[in-house]
């Protein structure tokens, strides 16, 4: 292999690695959570996760189990994500087509920067989840429940979940220091041995 061929490789596989290496996962189990009616009706289960202060949540990814007592239907159970302030928001409705009663599953992931829906925090560093009903069914209550699941958010930012304030060594410069490095180490290697890749 050429030292020209290695260069390039070794750039490529930095910025690919480096490229994905940003994003810190958060996971939040949703098992048991009930929703009742729209945003800010009573009942409705909010929680608050501390993702750290400006950071900027960028992708979603999901695997859920969710039931809807009729004549509620799937698709108008879904989560409300926003900063504290409610400045800066996206619905979630993981059934939004399936316009049935019942129980259903769904999974899948979406990179929210492509579809324009990335939203970041405030200064407190808080993420507003609110589980929703789109439409408050007066015949039962709550409308319906998250079974079983996860949905996993990626945030990118400046601190470690959980640890208000606390600085998230960057993986990617160590990576690019490493690359660099050993990109280094092998072209004195190549020196020493008059020309020759090894």
């Amino acid at each position: 292999m050429s030292l020209r061929s290695l260069k390039n490789l070794l750039v490529g596989l930095s910025l690919l690695v480096c490229s994905s290496a940003f994003a810190v996962p958060f996971v939040v189990n949703v098992a048991g959570v009930q929703s009742f009616g729209a945003p800010g009706a009573a009942g409705n289960t909010i929680f608050t996760l501390n993702v750290g202060a400006g950071s900027r949540v960028i992708g979603i990814a999901y695997d859920v189990n969710i039931t809807a007592y009729t004549p509620s239907y799937l698709s108008e159970i879904g989560v409300y994500f926003s900063n504290s302030a409610q400045s800066e928001y996206f619905y979630f409705t993981p059934g939004f087509q399936d316009e049935n009663s019942g129980t259903g599953s769904y999974v899948n992931s979406f990179d929210l920067i492509q579809l324009g829906l990335d939203l970041t925090v405030g200064a407190d560093g808080l993420l507003r989840l609110e589980f929703f009903e789109d439409f408050n069914d007066a015949a039962v209550s709550p409308d319906g429940i998250w079974n079983f699941g996860t949905i996993t958010l990626d945030v990118t930012g400046d601190n470690v979940p959980g640890g208000p304030g606390t600085n998230i060594p960057e993986p990617a410069t160590g990576m690019l220091m490493g690359a660099g490095l050993a990109l280094m180490g092998f072209t004195a290697r190549r020196r020493r041995s008059g020309g020759r890749a090894a």
